[in-house]
């Protein structure tokens, strides 16, 4: 199990918490709640990947400019997969 941590310049502000996605056989849950900084915590059971982590985070959170606390629990997603939750979570979040 890996354990990744980031922080990031935000502006935008959600409304809510949510939870999106599962736990599950290639799939990923996340958590995004309302915060006053910018961070990233990912728990991933995929081993050697932080590099691509950093790659679909940062363009995330380039384009999302979200200013929440955001947790992912990762088991074994894809970055398509990854990149789908984190934007239907940020959808969910600002309705």
């Amino acid at each position: 199990m890996e354990e990744y941590q980031y922080t990031y310049e935000s502006t935008q502000t959600i409304e809510k918490r949510v939870h999106v996605g599962v736990v599950g056989s290639g799939d990923a849950e996340i958590l995004m709640e309302p915060a006053n900084t910018s961070s990233v915590t990912v728990k991933t059971n995929v081993e050697g990947f932080k590099n691509l982590w950093e790659d679909v985070l940062q363009r995330f959170m380039e384009e999302a400019d979200v200013c929440a606390q955001i947790e992912i629990h990762d088991f074994g997603a894809t970055p398509g997969v990854i990149r789908l939750r984190l934007q239907q979570a940020l959808e969910e979040a600002k309705s």
